[in-house]
């Protein structure tokens, strides 16, 4: 079966049974797309703040209805010992607590939450090589935390009944 024709045989079946894409929900893409991302002047919250910029799709040109306050704990520990006990892996730990403000609001959360993210990488005797392994352990780190973050917000909006509504 040709691929085009397996996507609209597979929409078709999934509509029938009741299923709705998260996205198709009223307010979730323009509730995401009003979110200022306030993150920590650090790599890591820099890294976090440009993949959720992009995953929200944010208009810079349009005033914010909500700001997203990071909190970024990050452990890099080392996995896996050579037989000179020199680490051959590392392991990146990034814990990211978030809370959803309305800008003008309530100082209270609308919602807040978690995304905890492991990823580990090699540790090679290069020196460039091991800072760019740990560049590269940091990025996919962030970008898996911004994702988690992404679809957590998209449910709450999708589900959510207090989210105020942006107007398009």
């Amino acid at each position: 079966m040709r691929p085009a024709l397996a996507a609209i045989a597979t929409t078709v079946l999934l509509s029938g049974c009741g299923f709705s894409p998260l996205y198709a929900q009223r307010g979730v893409t323009p509730g995401l797309s009003a979110i200022e991302v306030d993150a920590p002047q650090t790599r890591t919250g820099y890294l976090l703040r440009e993949e959720l910029d992009d995953a929200f799709a944010r208009n810079p040109g349009r005033a914010p209805l909500y700001r997203l306050a990071l909190r970024v704990d990050e452990d890099r520990r080392a996995r896996g010992l050579r037989i000179n006990d020199v680490a051959s892996r590392y392991e990146v730990l990034l814990r990211v607590d978030y809370s959803l403000l309305s800008v003008g609001g309530a100082a209270t959360p609308l919602t807040q939450g978690r995304a905890e993210v492991s990823v580990t990488y090699d540790a090679p005797d290069q020196p460039y090589a091991g800072i760019a392994a740990q560049t590269d352990g940091q990025e996919r780190a962030a970008a898996q935390a911004a994702q988690r973050i992404r679809l957590d917000l998209a449910r709450w909006f999708a589900l959510s009944e207090r989210a105020p509504r942006p107007t398009p």
